[in-house]
């Protein structure tokens, strides 16, 4: 098996630093939990606080910003609910007032060749992405944007779509990965950034728990 975002990299994997791939080839088959441990420094712009703070009630974005933020980074390889190659992810950030979650599952799109990720609890916000590698990192950008309402799709315009840009790399001096997220819009302009380090350990899974499945139901996916 392979890893959904050695999927839609193809050969370009290859170029990936060896640390960096570990990440991700988790797959459907792997009875593997990769636990990340570290700190951010987060920031968020202030014309977006209403919708931030309306996104953190389903586990997406969030309004609060701080610097040295303990968070954890949870990955696991599974398959959805129709049975595609799929990533989940949970990142939990302690701010002094309690914790934030952004939950994410990435699915493999096979029949069209791409990468959708479904953002917080129920995949509400949908989004293209695409991936490259440049000297060894992991770049993320967004495509295509979508709201789901069960099996219906609505396009975003360019106007209200999230422009993301995500690298990851990691960095064979200190022995820790590296992060950097941005999150912009056209109008709203910078809407969430974090930049931070964090360290990596692999744990066994005898079974997947529910919260790794934040989206459900996916019969079917956004139109091409």
């Amino acid at each position: 098996m392979t890893g959904v975002y050695e999927r839609a990299l193809g050969s370009e994997a290859d170029e990936l630093h060896p640390e960096v791939r570990e990440r991700y080839v988790l797959d459907a088959e792997d009875d593997a939990l990769c636990v990340g441990r570290g700190e951010m420094n987060i920031s968020r712009g202030t014309h977006v606080l209403p919708a931030l703070y309306a996104m953190a009630s389903r586990n997406l974005l969030f309004p609060e910003a701080g610097n040295d933020v303990p968070f954890t980074l949870k990955t696991v390889g599974l398959r959805d609910d129709a049975g595609r190659e799929a990533l989940s992810t949970i990142r939990t950030f302690r701010f002094d007032h309690g914790r934030r979650r952004f939950d994410s599952l990435t699915v493999w799109d096979a029949e069209n060749g791409r990468l959708l990720d479904f953002l917080g609890t129920g995949g509400l916000l949908v989004t293209e992405l695409r991936p490259s590698v440049e000297a060894g990192a992991l770049v993320v950008e967004s495509g295509r944007q979508w709201v789901r309402r069960g099996d219906r799709y609505v396009r975003l315009p360019a106007l209200l779509a999230a422009s993301v840009e995500v690298r990851e790399r990691y960095d064979d001096a200190d022995e820790r990965y590296h992060v950097d997220a941005v999150v912009e819009n056209r109008l709203a302009g910078h809407v969430l950034s974090y930049r931070g380090t964090f360290t990596q350990e692999t744990e066994t899974l005898e079974t997947i728990p529910d919260e790794f499945r934040p989206t459900r139901g996916l019969d079917a996916l956004p139109p091409r």
